[in-house]
């Protein structure tokens, strides 16, 4: 069985309740494991080679959390200047080469509404143009970037939105897994 790794960066999980939904519709789906970082390193402490496995075993690979202050939480940052440079500054033969196909695909929730998010909303930029560094990212260590699932108004969502996103992202996790690896990225 082919593994869908979700690593949940949220400071505040408990309190969030469109990325439990989320969350809890995703772990309903076999094959997928869905990591609460901040519960695994509340100290910010990140363990590189669990986590370099953990990547290494996966055959796609979500970031999901929270947009804050137009970027990602500080843990994932962290994460990121840990492992991404670990196995590709340090080790890219042996660990950051053999990522290169995994599809990537990123799970934000945004408090506001899409209309806050354009060039004459408050926030200014859509939000697919604020992730660009995690897609460049992707790019510079060869993983297949999906678009987005983005949650908006996530705090405002009542009981039956956050079903029907818990439902939306189960189908776009079906879609992300029916996706093929290059025959390369396989070998």
């Amino acid at each position: 069985m082919t593994k869908t790794l979700i690593l949940l960066f949220h400071p505040h999980f408990e309190r969030s309740r469109a990325n439990r939904a989320l969350a809890a519709a995703a772990r309903s789906m076999p094959g997928t494991e869905v990591v609460d970082m901040q519960a695994l390193y509340p100290d910010g402490q990140i363990d590189t080679d669990t986590e370099v496995r953990q990547l290494l075993s996966a055959d796609r690979i979500v970031f999901q959390f929270p947009v804050q202050w137009y970027s990602t939480p500080p843990l994932l940052r962290a994460w990121q200047d840990a492992v991404l440079t670990r196995m590709f500054y340090i080790h890219p033969e042996a660990e950051g080469a053999r990522l290169a196909g995994k599809p990537l695909l990123i799970a934000a929730t945004a408090g506001n509404v899409p209309e806050a998010y354009a060039p004459q909303g408050q926030n200014l930029f859509p939000l697919r143009e604020l992730l660009r560094p995690l897609q460049a990212t992707a790019h510079r260590c060869k993983l297949d970037w999906a678009e987005p699932f983005l949650i908006y108004d996530a705090h405002k969502a009542d009981e039956e939105a956050l079903q029907a996103a818990g439902e939306h992202y189960v189908a776009r996790l079906g879609r992300l897994a029916a996706r093929a690896m290059p025959a390369s990225a396989s070998a």
